[in-house]
């Protein structure tokens, strides 16, 4: 089971990691300002294989990679949001972070409720329902398996 944070519809990037933070050396040392502008404990609370639930437009904002890259490194099991900016969700695949998009679940989920994700059925379970989200393509879900699309690249 999984520990839902929720947030809202339009939440860039900035919000996610703010730009005073990309200045410090790595990943690692950035993630525990994550969602500091939303949330000022997050960094604390989450746990690996935690989700995030948000409205739509999810990673809007700049192209920043570390965006994405403060929530992998955190252990986020996935982002599950109405809808993504497009390069927050290219960079999300490119480092290997699951990003689903569900119509129905936002409005139904609960923060710091559990809820079940199977990312290879593209199914999640909240309250005994199933709800759907993205399916991903059998490619696509290698790419992530292997710990992004650079990870990928250089398995090959």
């Amino acid at each position: 089971m999984s520990k839902i944070f929720k947030f809202h519809n339009d939440v860039d990037t900035d919000q996610i990691i703010a730009s005073q933070y990309l200045l410090l050396p790595s990943v690692e040392d950035m993630k525990g300002f994550t969602f500091e502008s939303l949330d000022e404990e997050f960094a604390k609370n989450v746990q690996p294989g935690d989700i995030i639930v948000a409205g739509e437009n999810f990673g809007c904002g700049s192209s920043r990679e570390q965006a994405p890259g403060v929530l992998k490194a955190l252990g986020i099991k996935a982002v599950v949001a109405k809808s993504f900016a497009r390069i927050f969700y290219r960079n999300a695949i490119n480092i290997g972070l699951p990003v689903l998009v569900s119509k129905d679940f936002y409005d139904v989920a609960g923060a710091g409720k559990e809820a079940e994700l199977d990312l290879a059925e593209g199914t999640i379970v909240f309250d005994g329902v199933t709800y759907t989200c993205t399916k991903l393509p059998p490619y696509m879900q290698n790419i992530l398996n292997q710990g992004g699309l650079i990870a990928s690249l250089n398995q090959e």
